[in-house]
């Protein structure tokens, strides 16, 4: 049964990132009619529907009884007030980290953003070793300098593309600045989670409650800051469609599906898994969406940044399994 749990799990995860990936590449750069919906209030109903769906998960922990569901959302979150305002600082980094995710793959295809993404393995190394003292080896010191030489490999411009008058429908400097700005943010959220969930002995479920909760407070205000103006002449719901809400639902299903991989799989598996998603997410951004022209030398550094989460599965430390993947 646990072995089932692992793959399916696994399955889920490959599934949820890459199709989150394309589809918030697609929902960004599709021409319609009308105003295009707005990332910072998508951003805030994932966070409300990550907060009803660890809730009904913590009611099927406390066997179906709205009674024990009550009980245990009194004594975990409102009687201590101070754990849960632990929570506040990497909630307001994620939903910083949400919002970029929207600007990069509004400027950058789906594969390159997925591969300049796996930069959070290398910043999560490192917020590791000056945040939790873990030791790295020398293997695991070749495997992200091999990460880093290959992400930066990719966003070096071919000659095509230096002959071409326009890269992208947007700015591909914007892109990258917004997820590099992403990879800092969520390894240091990932690997202060990490600390408060190892210094205490809550759910995971209640934690992502808790995280909800304050996204949506720093959520909402981003919305009056930015987009108030919008929001009070088009209405908080403006542009959304089919795709939007899919966008929507596979986000909130992010962190749920990453903490359902912690607990029945491991973190190698993990990295498994998202490079197969990587590999996924390069095909369809070729052969469907038609906005990342493959070359031989492309393939090769998009090789040496999948290495490092294909090289895990080599015998691990053992800080490699405590290596934080709760961020989104």
């Amino acid at each position: 049964m646990s072995a089932n749990l692992k793959y399916l799990s696994l399955g889920i995860l490959v599934f949820q990132t890459t199709s989150l990936v394309l589809t918030m590449r697609y929902s960004r750069t599709l021409k319609e009619e009308g105003p295009r919906y707005l990332s910072s209030t998508a951003v805030v109903v994932a966070e409300l529907l990550k907060i009803m769906a660890c809730i009904l998960l913590v009611y099927k922990e406390s066997k179906c009884s709205l009674r024990a569901l009550n009980r245990v959302l009194h004594d975990e979150i409102l009687n201590k007030p101070m754990e849960t305002l632990k929570l506040a600082i990497p909630s307001g980094i994620y939903t910083l980290q949400n919002n970029l995710l929207y600007v990069a793959l509004s400027n950058l295809d789906a594969a390159t953003y997925q591969v300049t993404y796996q930069l959070k393995i290398l910043t999560t190394a490192l917020f590791s070793v000056s945040m939790l003292s873990k030791k790295l080896g020398v293997y695991q010191w070749l495997s992200l300098v091999i990460l880093m030489t290959g992400v930066a490999f990719v966003q070096w411009p071919s000659d095509s593309q230096l002959d071409s008058k326009e890269l992208s429908a947007g700015s591909q400097f914007v892109g990258l600045m917004a997820v590099l700005t992403a990879c800092f943010s969520s390894g240091f959220a990932g690997v202060y989670f990490e600390k408060i969930l190892k210094e205490t002995k809550q759910s995971v479920w209640i934690r992502n409650i808790q995280l909800g909760f304050f996204g949506s407070i720093f959520g909402l205000m981003g919305v009056y800051i930015y987009d108030g103006e919008l929001v009070s002449k088009n209405g908080f719901f403006q542009g959304y469609n089919r795709l939007t809400w899919i966008v929507v639902v596979l986000q909130a299903l992010g962190g749920l599906v990453i903490a359902a991989v912690i607990k029945y799989a491991d973190n190698i598996l993990k990295g498994f898994a998202t490079s197969l998603s990587i590999i996924l997410s390069t095909l369809i951004s070729y052969f469907w969406l038609q906005d990342f022209v493959p070359t031989r030398v492309s393939l090769c550094h998009q090789a040496g940044v999948l290495w490092p989460d294909l090289g895990s599965l080599q015998p691990p430390t053992p800080w490699f399994k405590g290596f934080s993947c709760l961020s989104p």
